[in-house]
């Protein structure tokens, strides 16, 4: 019988904001079951965010910084900011989400075979972003599942990193990060953001204060979100 391997290293990557009753608890009690470590930046809550993080992932390594004022106003800042707290942890693997997005269950038992084995430095998903807790959104204007997006990178020292600097919408990872080699995983990420008509509003709300001509985003979809009646797709596991 061959021994089994060894764990892959996996450095959560998390920008949090008041995230007390919402997914914080759903989404960190499935990601410690296959991190190794986590960098989570308290972007500014005002609530019990930061201790509830300490709180989830008690027993796994967490370097926890807090910023005092949030800096998501403009975006670019406050990701470089999560970039270089991230690296300074001299990561393997780089998992980038957040506090409102996790995986489907066989994740967990599948991850660590599936980075052993691949030879690419950048593995990309498809993210489904949930209109309530069973059923995603499918329509002109949401289509991110249709497409495979990088969320785990293994760290490259050496490699030159370039980040589009814009003040929203900057990305999660640098640019350039598709330069390296990079494969696409059948395994799905969830994104339960928009899964309620509180999470949409305040979503809204916020989209049309920070970017109101969408000069950063894509405004027809700014203003779909509050469709009453949009088209949505069941989920199977």
């Amino acid at each position: 019988m061959s021994a089994m391997r060894p764990r892959e290293p996996i450095t959560l990557s998390m920008i949090v904001k008041n995230e007390c009753g919402r997914y914080l608890e759903q989404a960190l009690t499935r990601h410690r079951e296959y991190i190794s470590n986590a960098v989570i930046i308290d972007d500014g809550s005002t609530d019990r965010t930061a201790e509830e993080c300490l709180r989830l992932l008690e027993g796994i390594p967490v370097k926890l910084v807090r910023n005092p004022v949030s800096r998501f106003q403009n975006e670019i800042e406050l990701r470089l900011q999560q970039w270089e707290e991230t690296i300074g942890e001299n990561p393997k693997w780089i998992l980038n989400l957040d506090a409102d997005e996790w995986f489907e269950d066989r994740f967990a038992s599948e991850i660590h075979s599936l980075l052993h084995d691949e030879q690419a430095d950048v593995l990309c998903f498809r993210l489904y972003d949930f209109w309530n807790k069973k059923a995603y959104r499918a329509d002109e204007y949401w289509q991110a599942h249709l497409f495979y997006r990088p969320f785990l990178l293994r760290y490259q020292p050496h490699f030159n990193y370039r980040w589009r600097t814009s003040a929203q919408h900057c990305g999660r990872f640098p640019e350039n990060i598709l330069e390296l080699p990079s494969a696409n995983s059948a395994l799905r990420l969830k994104h339960m953001g928009w899964s309620s008509p509180v999470d949409r509003e305040n979503k809204f709300i916020r989209y049309m204060l920070l970017d109101p001509n969408g000069e950063h985003g894509w405004k027809e979809q700014y203003l779909s979100i509050l469709d009453e009646n949009p088209a949505l797709v069941e989920w199977s596991d």
